[in-house]
Parts: structure tokens; C-alpha cells; sequence
């Protein structure tokens, strides 16, 4: 028994039920919004010592014990009953629920792809991905991350103005979702200085701009990796960030990595505790691999689409492989 964890209109998730459901692998799809207005978990200790897991939905009960491999894509969060109103009671009820799903999802010894929650977490810390990354090898921009406006104006003035600014994490998506904001990679300008003092309220991360001559999107699945390159430099919409899309303008064709920067990207993966994810990086001018950050659990379905790289089969390969033992973190 395979599970997909995540939201119906996944479509990167419709694709892979697809294949699975051809390969005659018997899988679910199954979102935590469910839990607990329409359906139901269950953990049970015995006196054996041997606990056992349940999961009854409205199409059918698991015995999570028998589960092979989990893909955690991108479940919602738990939704409490509509007849739950009282704000507090909601609260408390989505904290209890989301802790139970934490713990009892924690236990269940299968394959994961990419990983558990808590690593798929920790694995998207910046500073951690910076480090492993340099220690494997890889070239990175220089980089800051901070709240002290001090330490931003001493940086910006180090790289003569040319350098851009990100999100230090997913927190905005997780927290203002509501709200369908997008914060993408902004180049600095000198008008943005003026506001140098609000950078206190909350950390930016800020890195020297590198020279594209295209970026790179690698998907590692496993020991497969996936190499595409993103002309972002042709529109100039992509130009900084190229997930403003302008794919009518932005070619995207399979790239050969160098062996030592793939093996580096295969490692480095491992070393997260991942079996799946997609890293970002940029291919200069004068030929250098400049790493600048890895998502656990990034898209890749336009990538297979523009480019034809089966990334879904190997998905698939991967969640068929059977019982494995979790990665182990460095």
C-alpha cells in the first residue's frame, strides 16, 4: 500500500496516481484537511507491545501497518468539524490534530519520499543547505541572513550594490496563504536603502547576484537526477527570478551535468535525509555551478512537461521500491 499525502487538485500528484494505478500498485490518495471532520485515526498500544495504526476515510479503513512508502507532498493542514465554532475550540482542535498526525505519521517505518515532516523541515533551513553544500564542494554566493540593518548596508556596500534579496524560508506561505501572496528574489536598489531600518521587524536573506547564463532546475529522485535549463535570461520578466514564468519565452531543454556536480547533488540529498529534491542552481557566463538553494519538496511537473524527462516514472520507481529505512540527516 502506497499513500499520497496531499491536496485533490494536486496535479504533480494526478499524474503519478496515474502511472501507479497502471503499474496496478494499490496506493491512496489522502489530504489531512479529512481529519477529523471525515475521518477517523486510530492508535492502539497491547499488552504485546506491538502498537498498531488505523485510518478509516470515507472510502475505505487502513491498517497503516502495512504501508510501503508515503509520499508527503503538500497536505493541508487539519480542518476541525464545521459544527466546531467557537474560535478557541477551532484552535485547539487543529493543534490536537496536526500533533496526532506529527507523531503517528513519525512511526511508520516505510519508505518516504521525500521524507518524514520534521526532516522535510529542518531540511528547509538556509543555513544548513549553505553549509552542507559548501562542505560537498558546491560554489555558493556569498550570502547574508539577517534583522540587523547595520550588517545589510555594510553588505550591500561590499557588493557594490549587486546583490538581490529572498525569503529566508516558506514561512509566508505557510502563515498568509489566506492572503495568495508571492514574495520572489528582488534585485536591491538604492531606493530600497531608505527603508533599510525595517529589515529589524523580520529576517531577509540577501546574497551577491550571481551572472546567469541560464539557471538550472535539478531534480534528484533517489540516485536519478534530472537536469534542466531555464533561458531565463531571454525574457526579461525571468530575469532575476525566473518563477515570474514566461515560458512562451523562456526555452527549457535537458542539461548534462558535470559527474562531480551531480554526484555533489545526489550527496547532498542524502545528507538532508531526503530521497527527493529539487535544487537551484546557475550555470555563469565563464561555466561555473553556483548552488543557491534546495526545496524539499519542489515542483517539477512543467519541467517534465517542457523538457520530457520522465521525473513522474522515477517518482513511481521510487514509492514501488518497497520498505527502506528513513535517510538519516547529517
Amino acid at each position: 500500500m502506497i499513500i499520497i499525502l496531499t491536496q485533490p487538485q494536486d496535479v504533480h500528484a494526478v499524474g503519478v496516481h496515474e502511472r501507479l494505478t497502471q503499474r496496478g500498485l494499490e496506493h491512496l490518495q489522502f489530504d489531512f484537511a479529512d481529519f477529523p471532520s471525515r475521518s477517523t485515526v486510530s492508535f492502539k498500544s497491547s499488552v504485546d507491545g506491538r502498537p498498531t495504526f488505523g485510518l478509516r476515510t470515507q472510502a475505505r479503513d487502513i491498517a497503516l501497518d502495512r504501508v510501503s512508502a508515503v509520499w508527503f507532498r503538500r497536505p493541508s493542514p487539519p480542518v476541525p468539524h464545521a459544527q466546531t465554532t467557537d474560535p478557541d475550540c477551532r484552535a485547539y482542535a487543529e493543534e490536537e490534530s496536526a500533533n496526532l498526525f506529527d507523531s503517528l505519521w513519525e512511526e511508520l517505518s516505510c519508505r518516504w519520499v521525500p521524507a518524514t515532516y520534521s526532516v522535510i523541515r529542518r531540511a528547509s533551513r538556509q543555513p544548513l543547505q549553505l553549509k552542507l553544500a559548501s562542505a560537498l564542494g558546491l560554489e555558493l554566493p556569498p550570502t547574508l541572513i539577517t534583522n540587523d540593518p547595520e550588517e545589510f548596508l555594510e553588505f550591500y556596500a561590499r557588493h557594490e550594490g549587486n546583490i538581490v534579496s529572498k525569503l529566508p524560508s516558506p514561512a509566508m506561505t505557510r502563515t498568509l496563504k489566506h492572503l495568495q501572496l508571492a514574495r520572489y528574489t528582488q534585485q536591491v536598489t538604492r531606493r530600497d536603502l531608505v527603508h533599510a531600518d525595517s529589515i529589524r521587524y523580520a529576517p531577509v536573506t540577501f546574497q551577491a547576484y550571481v551572472p546567469k547564463r541560464v539557471e538550472l532546475r535539478i531534480t534528484v529522485v533517489g540516485e536519478q537526477v534530472f537536469a534542466a535549463e531555464i533561458h531565463s535570461q531571454k525574457a526579461n520578466r525571468t530575469r532575476i527570478d525566473w518563477r515570474r514564468y514566461d515560458l512562451g519565452h523562456t526555452p527549457h531543454y535537458p542539461h548534462t551535468l558535470p559527474g562531480e556536480v551531480r554526484r555533489s547533488c545526489v550527496e547532498l540529498v542524502r545528507q538532508l535525509g531526503l530521497s527527493y529534491g529539487a535544487i537551484d542552481m546557475v550555470l555563469t557566463p565563464d561555466g561555473r555551478y553556483v548552488f543557491l538553494e534546495i526545496n524539499p519538496n519542489g515542483q517539477f511537473l512543467w519541467i517534465e512537461q517542457l523538457t520530457g524527462m520522465p521525473i513522474s516514472d522515477a517518482i513511481c520507481d521510487l514509492l514501488a521500491s518497497g520498505r527502506a529505512p528513513e535517510p538519516t540527516p547529517a
